[in-house]
């Protein structure tokens, strides 16, 4: 008897495909550059290992997976297929995994094209590791390859956030660089709103090296402000978090999805 496909890749597959109808070859060279460069800025904060992957929205397959999906969830990557990836998704978090999904495919189809490059969707749900134990994972993707008329490739990078967000249920947000709009911890039963933004454009630029782990002194030379001028800045974070200490705000920050 042939193995059937879970119904959960079967219901993702139909949203997938309402965006996409046609294959591409793209110019591998350039898709490896873009990989590179989106990494970068996916990567906003060193919070836990990750791993990441170029998702094919034709074929619904893998494109692209790094080796060191081992160490976190401890399948190699000949191993991982989408197929095995929505099995090892946490049973409660399934629903909220294709709501998401659904949201993102709903929101990028109304998007104008020239809109795309300044969106990256995230979202944490749970996966089950080759050892049977459960980790926590931040799902961040940025859409790679694309045209007027459909999205091929996305750029995913998966990151292990179980020491941050041990419980609790699912998140999601889609965030604008840029000055474009960021809609956070949406409700997949509502319609998109824009979300007011708690911290100016400088203390989310300070928001975001204090995740990645940086001093008051690094921030400064960074952003060539003075040392009094950052410790301001991270007070009125502090207290528009309504945190009391770094990592309190790291926590929530990732938990809110404002980075």
């Amino acid at each position: 008897m042939k193995n059937s496909k879970p119904s959960l890749y079967e219901a993702a597959a139909k949203v997938w495909k309402t965006v996409v109808n046609k294959e591409t070859i793209p110019d591998t060279e350039q898709l490896h550059k873009q990989i590179e460069w989106y990494k970068r800025l996916l990567n906003v904060f060193h919070a836990g290992d990750y791993f990441y992957y170029v998702f094919n929205m034709y074929t619904t397959e893998f494109d692209v997976i790094s080796d060191n999906i081992s160490e976190i969830l401890g399948y190699n990557s000949n191993e991982i297929t989408v197929t095995l990836f929505m099995e090892i998704i946490h049973p409660d978090d399934r629903s909220y995994f294709l709501s998401f999904e659904s949201k993102v495919v709903e929101f990028f189809k109304t998007l104008p094209f020239e809109k795309a490059k300044y969106y990256k969707v995230q979202y944490d749900i749970r996966l089950r590791k080759k050892d049977g134990r459960y980790i926590r994972i931040l799902h961040q993707a940025v859409q790679v390859d694309y045209d007027e008329k459909n999205y091929y490739r996305t750029l995913s990078l998966d990151t292990d956030i179980s020491h941050i967000k041990p419980e609790g249920i699912p998140c999601f947000s889609i965030i604008g660089f840029d000055n474009e709009p960021s809609y956070y911890n949406i409700q997949v039963t509502e319609r998109l709103t824009k979300s007011f933004d708690l911290f100016t454009k400088r203390e989310k630029e300070i928001l975001k090296c204090i995740v990645e782990g940086k001093n008051t002194k690094t921030i400064a030379d960074e952003l060539f402000i003075s040392i009094n001028t950052v410790n301001n800045h991270r007070k009125n974070i502090l207290s528009k978090a309504e945190v009391h200490t770094p990592l309190e705000l790291v926590c929530k920050s990732i938990k809110e999805g404002w980075i």
